[in-house]
């Protein structure tokens, strides 16, 4: 039997109570038992007593994506299924929860995919992928083109309560496209995709969400028009979220502009007049909730020419820096704010529960010092692969502790050389 663990004296931030005040944390076999004197007495009495406190500064290489995850304050990750093979059948799906479980260093919510092998023209099996432990559906790096096929598992999700999660993508208009559309993609003289590629799937698929009573989250919105086309699509009752990720809060395609291939994604950095349309939809709540989009690749991969390279970039361990630079810092959101939007509201886009330091609930707990400033290092990144466009970028808030089920996943180096 575990013994029972203090966090002392930390800020507490649990938007789920609108709880916001210094006080400190008790956590028993896994689970939160209160704040402060609201713990049973027979939980604080003990003399054996695991306490932590908030350390000092250093960085740790570690090599795995949940260790990555546990290193940027996760304890739960949503893993989309464009993997090799996908994650399109139940040994598949039982696998990556079997090995996270054995992992330990976070919780992983497998999203399962639409259709097999992610081809686009069979749907898989989803009541039983469902039942082995799948908590949405997705083609993610591919969209769901067929509009029949969309409709079909909008029809089959919508009595399992569970959300089609779509990479809003025309792939007619994206074409050869490697970056944004407009005066950067010409000065390079390098294949544009256009803001409707991306609005004019995600229109459809409301209309869609409208007919089935289906639901439909939006993955990583990049476009202004996109922003609008959901803002109206809610104002209808439809059953539409969306997500927006870090990079495209903090960055333009102007990011491109050295033919950097760690500034290419998908959806594309695009126009400052997007980037500002994601920070409204963000503070009025048109989107939901905050992503990471982590996409690792090799060195290798990423080492060729732009037309050549893979979209993506890493971001489980720089998330919660990056949107406290771009949402809590300039006033777009408060800390608690912030807080919801990357922990109860993705879970509750999922159907799950979670994000609440409530007692009796998982004690699932990020201790993080908001104000610290750190140095994001890619060599030192705990995730296998570098990719990020924001090597020697200082950010504010730095992770010192992360705890999956009351257990330390993360231990910030300096703390653990102080036995804090």
């Amino acid at each position: 039997m575990s013994r029972p663990t203090v966090l002392r004296g930390g800020r507490i931030l649990d938007p789920s109570r609108d709880i916001d005040r210094v006080q400190d944390l008790w956590i028993d076999q896994g689970r939160i038992a209160g704040l402060g004197e609201e713990a049973p007495a027979a939980v604080r009495s003990p003399k054996d007593v695991e306490t932590i406190e908030p350390g000092q500064e250093e960085k740790e290489t570690i090599e795995t994506g949940t260790r990555a995850a546990a290193r940027g304050g996760f304890t739960t990750v949503a893993c989309m299924p464009n993997t090799d093979p996908p994650l399109d059948d139940r040994p598949r799906v039982e696998y990556v929860v079997r090995r996270a479980r054995e992992a330990g260093f976070a919780r992983v919510l497998p999203i399962a995919a639409v259709t097999r092998g992610q081809a686009g023209e069979a749907l898989t099996e989803i009541e039983d992928l469902v039942d082995a432990g799948a908590v949405a559906f997705s083609d993610d790096g591919k969209p769901v083109w067929n509009a029949e096929i969309m409709r079909r598992a909008l029809e089959l999700t919508r009595p399992l309560k569970i959300p089609i999660i779509q990479h809003a993508e025309d792939r007619d208009l994206k074409g050869a496209g490697v970056v944004h559309e407009g005066w950067i993609s010409t000065k390079l003289g390098l294949k544009g995709i256009p803001d409707v590629a991306e609005s004019v799937m995600v229109a459809r698929d409301a209309l869609l969400a409208e007919l089935t009573g289906g639901r439909v989250h939006v993955a990583h919105v990049s476009a202004a028009r996109s922003v609008e086309i959901i803002r109206r699509a809610k104002a209808r009752g439809i059953a539409m979220t969306a997500e927006v990720t870090p990079h495209h809060l903090v960055l333009t395609d102007e990011a491109v502009s050295g033919y950097d291939t760690n500034a290419k994604m998908n959806p594309p950095l695009r126009s400052t007049r997007d980037r500002e349309a994601l920070l409204e939809g963000v503070v009025d709540g048109t989107i939901d909730c905050l992503a990471t989009d982590h996409a690792p690749h090799t060195e290798i991969e990423k080492d060729n020419d732009f037309d050549s390279a893979p979209f993506g970039i890493t971001g489980l361990e720089t998330a919660l820096g990056l949107y406290i630079k771009a949402l809590v810092e300039p006033g777009h959101l408060t800390l608690p704010e912030l807080l919801l939007r990357m922990t109860r509201k993705p879970l509750e886009v999922l159907g799950r529960r979670g994000g609440t330091l409530e007692p009796g609930e998982p004690a699932d707990v990020t201790v993080f010092d908001p104000a610290a400033r750190w140095t994001v290092r890619a060599v030192e990144s705990a995730s296998r692969s570098r990719n990020t466009p924001f090597d020697g970028w200082e950010l504010p808030g730095r992770v010192l502790f992360t705890l999956l089920e009351g257990r330390i996943t993360y231990r910030e180096p300096a703390a653990l050389a102080s036995g804090r």
